[in-house]
């Protein structure tokens, strides 16, 4: 059964929100961030009413996440934040980002109060990206709030955040086991160990989970589903590649908004969509969802 996005209720995006501070040849710049935040607002900007819950300080790095966020119609449900506004340090090499985290990263949590809960209730799909899957509180909280929903799953671990690889393996795979979708890249299989990104997809696959997509960077992206596997090559759109940060989340956030418009898209069409959308996204700077001209 469909949605019409005209009407749908909000779906609602769990993760994190940071600044992405950027230190390369051409000095110090900074952009808000995060991979969470990075799918709510594309999602936003597919046309699709979105809340974020994440954690987001009240301090000047959070207003300007607050800022971003408003003007692209992205409600936030602020989870508490003692610690500040979180903030990604990356610096360049050979064009990818290497991250240092600061304590508001290293120590997240995301509490649902209820608002939260009220928001999960009514969605049609939860996706988490980036949360803390090796911590036992964190996942006893998804166990909590997250028991009805639908969910999607973007693992998206990082070295810099990672407290404990196998109980964040353990943590990701009891959620994923009632996923409607999960992605998963090549990174993310090597910082846990778990073999190939096509391996770590199989194996998902073969533990029921409806959809999962395997990115592979410059080398395209597998979707297995129950009826197939489709494997595409990145998309080649005009201009120059400026920078890989955001695309994953980019086509995270194009499955994102076809499985909460509807529950069996089109998913060749999806994963076409969603590798030209990431191409866009990496010939601009930063890490929001840039959609291609037709």
């Amino acid at each position: 059964m469909g949605h019409t996005i005209g009407c749908m209720n909000r779906i609602v995006v769990v993760g994190d929100a940071l600044i992405d501070e950027i230190r390369d040849d051409d000095g110090v710049r900074e952009f808000v961030g995060g991979a969470a935040l990075n799918a709510a607002v594309g999602a936003a900007r597919l046309g699709v009413p979105t809340s974020l819950v994440a954690m987001v300080g009240d301090d000047e790095p959070g207003d300007r996440i607050r800022d971003v966020l408003s003007g692209h119609g992205v409600e936030l449900i602020a989870s508490p934040a003692p610690h500040g506004t979180a903030r990604a340090v990356s610096t360049r090499v050979d064009g990818e980002p290497q991250y240092v985290f600061n304590e508001a990263a290293w120590r997240r949590h995301i509490a649902f109060g209820d608002e939260a809960m009220a928001r999960i209730a009514d969605a049609p799909l939860v996706a988490l990206s980036c949360v803390a899957f090796d911590s036992i509180d964190q996942v006893g909280e998804f166990d909590r709030a997250l028991a009805g929903a639908r969910l999607a799953i973007d693992p998206n671990p990082r070295a810099g955040m990672l407290h404990d690889r196998d109980r964040f393996v353990d943590g990701f795979s009891r959620l994923a086991e009632r996923a409607a979708f999960v992605k998963v890249g090549e990174d993310d299989a090597a910082l846990l160990h778990l073999g190939s990104v096509d391996e770590l997809a199989a194996g998902l696959r073969a533990d029921a989970v409806p959809a999962v997509l395997a990115t592979r960077g410059a080398r395209g992206a597998t979707l297995l589903t129950a009826e197939s596997e489709i494997t595409r090559p990145v998309a080649d759109l005009p201009g120059p590649i400026v920078d890989t940060m955001g695309a994953g989340d980019a086509m995270f956030a194009t499955f994102v908004a076809a499985l909460a418009a509807d529950e069996n898209p089109d998913w060749p069409a999806v994963l076409d969509r969603a590798l030209r959308i990431a191409a866009a996204t990496c010939r601009a700077e930063g890490a929001l969802l840039r959609i291609p001209e037709p």
